[in-house]
Parts: structure tokens; sequence; C-alpha cells
């Protein structure tokens, strides 16, 4: 057990740092701080005389493991499904056999599923570096391993039927693949509206949080109806390449997506629900009167 003396106006950001001087090893962001062994964590902002303690506190150290930034797990993963995506979109040798080495797909819908794969990959990544604001700076470095299996295995798998040589393209024509590339633009455009709206409610550098509601933008509207409307645009996008592409893997990546974002969404939800007494009631976490 180790002892510090601190102001009562000492936040936990001010004691991890103090920690950190005698402990090298654990950064802050690796500390975990809590006034209970099982409780929550407390925050970087949270001040010590405003906690239920008296003059003396006792707080329960817990490592988190070697953490790594956001901005670079999620550049890791984006950029990942967008080089490997290329690599079977351009035949490179050693995917399909010999004489099919950089050769070109004869299928419109081919070249279009690798601008519209792409563009959203080069989205994401964009993103990250000019949108997104973090609420947490860090996050588990065994995470990256997970997430990157994740994106990168399904691009692989994905890349590898649509751009294969004896792929066929979908069922009724240009008329699928026009509506798909129509829902999947929507859809794109949905889902930077919302992330442009969200990170207007946060101001740089802070972890404020507010009710996001809808703006003059149309497509935040459906923050009327939805806590995640984000991930609605997200899972629409799926669907629609999926549609254009008519490419089982793909269909399956937008089930695990869409399974995966219902529970982040259901999350969000109830967290909203938890710190606003005045959260809109008729919003549900991801699809608008169902879930």
């Amino acid at each position: 057990m180790k002892h510090y003396e601190v102001e009562p106006h000492a936040t936990i950001a001010e004691i991890k740092n103090l920690f950190t001087k005698t402990h090298p090893q654990w950064y802050p962001a690796r500390q975990s701080l809590r006034l209970d062994p099982k409780g929550k964590s407390l925050k970087d902002e949270d001040v010590l005389q405003k906690l239920p303690v008296g003059t003396t506190a006792t707080l329960y150290f817990r490592d988190l493991g070697a953490q790594i930034s956001w901005v670079t797990v999620f550049l890791t993963e984006y950029a990942g499904p967008l080089f490997i995506y290329l690599l079977f979109y351009f035949r490179v040798p050693f995917i399909y056999g010999h004489k099919y080495d950089f050769t070109s797909s004869r299928h419109t819908v081919v070249h279009l599923a690798c601008i519209c794969h792409s563009f959203h990959y080069i989205k994401r990544l964009l993103e990250t570096l000019f949108v997104h604001r973090f609420s947490h700076g860090t996050m588990p470095l065994r995470n990256i391993f997970k997430n990157c299996t994740y994106y990168w295995g399904f691009a692989a798998w994905m890349a590898y039927y649509i751009n294969h040589p004896l792929y066929t393209p979908p069922t009724y024509g240009a008329q699928q693949v026009k509506l798909a590339l129509a829902i999947f633009v929507i859809c794109q455009l949905g889902n930077f509206s919302i992330h442009m709206a969200l990170r207007d409610l946060r101001p740089a550098g802070s972890k404020t949080r507010k009710i996001p509601y809808p703006t003059k933008n149309p497509f935040t509207w459906l923050f009327l109806l939805v806590s995640c409307p984000n991930y609605t645009y997200e899972v629409g996008s799926w669907i629609g390449f999926a549609i254009m592409t008519q490419c089982l893997p793909v269909a399956l990546f937008s089930l695990v997506g869409f399974t995966q974002m219902t529970i982040w969404a259901k999350g969000k939800h109830r967290s909203y629900l938890k710190e606003f007494r005045d959260y809109p009631p008729l919003r549900m976490p991801i699809i608008p009167f169902l879930l």
C-alpha cells in the first residue's frame, strides 16, 4: 500500500500522475483507480473532495494492461481493408492463378464495388483524423489484434469472391446495381452527417456529453427516432453493398456488423436514458420503432 498526501481539490488524473512518478511502468492510461475493488473506475476529472470519502481515502489500483491510442487502432483497422481489397481487385500474382495476374474484370459492377469499398474506408480514415473526438484516449493493446482480424479477414473474404474471374453479376442486372448504389450513397452521406453532428456536440479537448438533436441537415432527422443513427446508416451502407454485389460474405459481414452495432447502440441508449431525464422517449437504439 502506497500513501500520498494530496489536496482535497486534487483530481483523479493528478493522483494517477503522482502514482506514475513512483511507478513509471504504470502510465496514467494504464491505471484504473476505484473506491471499491469491484466498483467502477473513477473518471480522470473526478475531484477527491466530491467523492464519498473522508479526510483519508483508500483507492484501489488495477492495471488495465498495455494501452494504444484509439486513433492508431482505427487507422490500422481501416487502412488494412482498403489495401487488402485492392490486392484482389488488381489480381496480384498468387491469388487467382498465373493466367489471371493483373487482368481486369469485364463486369462494371466489380469496378463499382471497388470504388464503393475504397470510398468507405478512405472516408473512415479521414473521419478518424479530422472528425472524430474520442472520450477515451486509449484502449487495450490486445483489441487491435481482435479488430484487425475481423476487418482484414472479412475484407479479404469478400474481395476474393467479388473480384474472382468466375464472379457473376447480380440477378437483376443494372437495375439492382443502381438501386443498391443509391442505398449505399445515401447511407454514406447520412453516416457522415451524423458524425459531423456528434462532433459539433463536443468541444475540442472536452468530454462533455449532450443529447444529440436533429440539425438543419435532413440526414440528421433520423435522430428523432433512434439514438445511434450513425450505426443505422452504417448497416444500411453494407446492406446496399450486399445487394450490389450479391455476395454471401458481404451479407454475413453486414449481419455480424449489425449484431455488434446493436449491442453498442443499446449500451449508448441506456447511458443516455440514465444520464438525461429529459431524453426523448420515442427514440429506439438503432431501428426506428423496433430495436
